[in-house]
């Protein structure tokens, strides 16, 4: 196991998640950075969300 100490010293590896303005900075630093393209289902509306939630099975 890896103790904390040493993780300072490991090479940043990221992944995020849906917020385009951080995937520059990172690879500008010279992170390693593995983007998904994530966005709330039916745009975030709670509504629609509802509906969809019924349709499941």
């Amino acid at each position: 196991m890896v103790k904390e100490a040493e993780l300072i010293h490991q090479p940043m590896k990221v992944i995020n998640i849906g917020i385009d303005s951080f995937i520059e900075s990172l690879k500008e630093q010279g992170v390693e950075v593995i983007h998904v393209d994530w966005r709330p289902p039916a745009g975030g509306d709670s509504r629609l969300i509802d509906i969809l939630d019924k349709l499941e099975l």
